[in-house]
């Protein structure tokens, strides 16, 4: 499994639409609409580490008004969730 952190910048006003698309894709584990430098903070999910560079760079980074990406690798074995 590999996961990542991706910060989503998108157009101004884009964020809604952009966020729309996200939610409905399988390899999107949470998303969130934020406040702050970013406009959308996704968790992403992939069998492998070349499924997630490719989803990364060929479905996100391709969606209309996403201005740019930053993507954190989440280290396996090295994670809490609380809930």
């Amino acid at each position: 499994m590999a996961s990542a952190i991706v910060l989503i910048n998108t157009d101004a006003g884009g964020e809604e639409e952009v966020f729309e698309k996200l939610k409905n894709m399988n390899e999107v584990v949470e998303a969130y609409v934020v406040y702050g430098v970013y406009d959308i903070v996704i968790k992403v999910e992939t069998e492998n580490m070349d499924k997630l560079k490719n989803f990364i760079s060929n479905s996100i980074r391709k969606i209309p008004k996403v201005r740019s990406t930053l993507t954190m690798i989440i280290m396996e074995g090295k994670s809490v969730i609380k809930k």
